[in-house]
């Protein structure tokens, strides 16, 4: 039997409580006065703010951008840095630095720091941490919604913000006959499936970006030393970060390209005009990079599903560069012949006595090769268009109040956050936070992005509530 909840009816209830959210309710929280309704999280895990990728206890798994540029504060850049000082960190921690000085600390490092950061407001009562899952989420008879968790609570509130994950990966379609066979690791996020891997095993990793580099960093920290097959349609890994730092180069704001093809010119073009000026193509990149909201809003929505089906691989490769220590490893095995790039497509796969048969289509030959491996590990990426199927966005989606964006990238998104339904038509008081809302924003993939977009969320709420701005910064645990 479902239980009332007995505290306090929420104005705002976050679910998901990983970094998108946590930021949300951050920022929200700044605003609210003295005997405000608390901001309710709901959210399974112990502490807010580490999610997905920042709980993770791995010491191989780093940031993948230099901390100073790292915050849950566009208004303070340097904050992740200063508590890093602050809390000596890193004191043990010799090899989180680069050649140049650059701290690329474990990431587990930046989750605690947020979880920080939350704490004065959570012991203030201005956030609830409620630890239990989502299921479902619906309109109630008084309009509010009603969302049910996972211990039987049913509780109601005004606003609802969506930050949920991102999806695990879905299994390829040639790979279902082996999906169910104890080499296949459908999860590249647990530890223990990694760990279960015989030191000498044969390993396809299916994918070759963030996720990949990082399940080959473990592998080798937890001393394999059989040989690595990283399989993507390119065969692109992902870049590591320029050899000495660089500013933004190029403006690719003004007069944006309309289309996906005038962009990819423009974005070469540029690269070669930073090479004659001395400059790497990270300065370009960036550049694009901080534009992007202007960029991706030029792009009529045609346009922006062309760029992710043909260019998103190749943009990825180079915007999510990987820290210099992970790339250290990555150069190591493939100097020593234990891990190769492949660019194929899968085509077929079977489950053998001693192994698993997986059959590819050479990029460039168009050859079948069939190889065989002890384990499998799945890392092609988040299952976006999956997402309608987890809760609680499948209670949404049956009630219309969410839908698939035509990009392919998450939810349909207004823009001003609201989530749009069935109808075409926003949601109110249903707004998406974090990465699902790409569609409309593009760039919601890195940190300052996400950040950034939290924030905007925030202000959203805050002028839907009436909330005055802060006369004080939030409460921090930093010193000055």
């Amino acid at each position: 039997m479902s239980r009332a909840e007995a505290a306090p009816r929420p104005s705002v209830a976050v679910i998901g409580g990983g970094f998108s959210g946590a930021a949300v309710a951050y920022h929200l929280a700044r605003r609210l006065g003295p005997g405000a309704a608390p901001i309710l999280v709901v959210e399974p895990r112990e502490t807010l703010g580490a999610g997905l990728a920042y709980s993770t206890a791995e010491p191989s798994h780093r940031i993948n951008v230099p901390a100073g540029r790292m915050s849950l504060d566009t208004s303070e850049p340097d904050q992740f840095a200063r508590w890093l000082a602050a809390s000596g960190a890193l004191s043990g921690d010799p090899a989180a630095f680069d050649r140049r000085g650059e701290a690329f600390p474990q990431r587990g490092l930046f989750g605690r720091y947020v979880a920080e950061m939350l704490a004065p407001f959570l012991a203030e009562g201005r956030i609830v941490h409620r630890r239990a899952r989502a299921e479902t989420v619906r309109r109630a008879a008084s309009g509010a919604f009603e969302i049910a968790l996972a211990d039987g609570t049913r509780l109601e509130s005004a606003i609802v913000v969506l930050a949920a994950t991102h999806p695990l990966p879905a299994v390829p379609a040639p790979l279902a006959a082996i999906a169910a066979a104890p080499g296949f690791v459908a999860d590249p996020y647990d530890p223990l499936a990694l760990a279960r891997i015989a030191p000498d095993a044969r390993i396809l990793v299916l994918g070759n970006g963030l996720t990949a580099a990082d399940v080959v960093a473990t592998l080798d920290r937890l001393g394999h030393r059989g040989r690595i097959t990283t399989l993507s349609r390119n065969g692109l890994r992902s870049r590591g970060h320029a050899p000495v730092p660089v500013e933004p180069f190029g403006a690719f704001d003004r007069a944006p390209a309309g289309t996906a093809l005038a962009l990819l010119r423009r974005v070469r073009r540029t690269i070669a005009e930073a090479a004659a000026e001395g400059l790497s193509w990270h300065a370009a990149l960036d550049a694009a990079r901080g534009q992007g909201g202007a960029i991706w809003r030029a792009l009529p929505e045609a346009e922006r599903a062309r760029l992710v089906r043909h260019l998103r691989s190749f943009w990825d490769v180079h915007r999510f560069r990987i820290a210099p220590q992970v790339e250290a490893v990555l150069d190591r095995l493939t100097r020593d012949g234990r891990l190769d790039s492949v660019a194929a497509s899968l085509r077929d796969a079977r489950p053998e006595a001693r192994a698993l048969a997986v059959t590819t289509r050479e990029r460039r030959s168009g050859r079948l090769v069939t190889e065989r491996f002890d384990a499998v590990v799945n890392t092609t990426g988040p299952a976006h268009r999956a997402v309608l199927h987890a809760a609680p966005f499948a209670s949404l989606h049956a009630a219309g109040l969410v839908s698939l964006d035509r990009v392919g990238l998450g939810l349909a998104t207004a823009e001003d956050g609201r989530a749009i339904g069935t109808d075409g038509r926003a949601v109110p008081d249903l707004l998406v936070a974090g990465p699902l809302a790409r569609g409309t924003f593009g760039e919601l993939m890195g940190l300052p992005q996400v950040t950034l977009y939290a924030e905007f969320v925030a202000e959203e709420l805050a002028r839907r509530l009436a909330l005055p701005r802060p006369d004080a910064p939030a409460p921090s645990r930093l010193a000055s």
